[in-house]
């Protein structure tokens, strides 16, 4: 009997130490897009699993940090000097968004504040490196696109090792000092005016390469004329016209052989 109430009681204390622990538990709700790391004083960070989306029940003790995981962007504005030594003002917009797998070693390296720690450092870092091999010209016009390329991949190939996933880079503006910006507008200015003269030149060129040849072919032509116009073909086409009008219907008088070389004359024609 006494055995049976010894098991009764420990099986008491073991139903009355659940039911505390489970009246002591806490919810946590993670939203579409959130994904959270457990900390707890007893055991640390959670390395092995990540909370997704939901309600989430855990021990009082532990601590559940939310981590957006969707992917985010941001503005930064900065300076860098040119490969000439001149100031060049940036905005430069960054896409990324955290590897939701890697989450607890994001969290233990950097903490929820990882751009500030990891992401802002590095891309300022290669703004002002890959900028300080560019002219202010060739940020202005030609090489924004390659620059804005190299920007990305560098920073791409520097932060996916720390869990970060760069989605792209883009450069909103270039901000030139503007005295320079004033040249260089000019001087594209320029280059256009030079570029529509050269056509106009062309353009004339081969206008008159046209009359060139039109004339030379004008010529050709005068001269085979001019060759076939013998006295016999004359006086041949002549006899043609000759028999052409002597059988039209209108009066006339035809005198044989009254020209002086030897073709009829025609007279009174109505």
């Amino acid at each position: 009997m006494s055995r049976l109430l010894t098991r009764g009681a420990i099986l008491a204390a073991i139903v009355l130490v659940i039911g505390a622990m489970a009246a002591g538990c806490m919810t946590t709700t993670l939203v579409s897009g959130e994904a959270g790391v457990r900390y707890s004083p007893l055991g640390g960070t959670d390395r092995d699993d990540v909370y997704g989306e939901g309600i989430h029940l855990h021990a009082p003790w532990v601590t559940v940090i939310k981590y957006d995981v969707r992917v985010q962007e941001r503005l930064e504005n900065m300076e860098a000097l040119s490969s000439n030594g001149l100031s060049i003002g940036t905005d430069i917009s960054v896409r990324w968004r955290p590897s939701s797998d890697s989450l607890p070693v994001l969290h233990i390296d950097y903490g929820v504040d990882y751009f500030r720690k990891l992401i802002g450092p590095e891309l300022r870092s290669v703004v002002r490196e890959v900028i300080g091999q560019f002219t202010p010209e060739e940020l202005y016009s030609s090489r924004r696109t390659e620059l804005q390329d190299q920007i990305f991949s560098r920073v791409k190939e520097s932060v996916e090792s720390e869990n970060v996933i760069i989605e792209a880079i883009l450069i909103r503006d270039v901000r030139l000092p503007e005295q320079i910006k004033m040249a260089i507008e000019n001087k594209l200015k320029e280059e256009q005016e030079a570029e529509r003269y050269e056509f106009t030149i062309d353009k004339e060129r081969l206008e008159a390469e046209r009359k060139r040849i039109e004339a030379e072919g004008e010529a050709a032509y005068q001269q085979i004329i001019t060759a076939s116009l013998t006295s016999q073909f004359l006086r041949f086409k002549g006899i043609e016209a000759t028999q052409q009008l002597a059988n039209s219907p209108n009066s006339k008088t035809v005198i044989v052989g009254g020209g002086g070389d030897g073709l009829p004359l025609i007279l009174g024609g109505q």
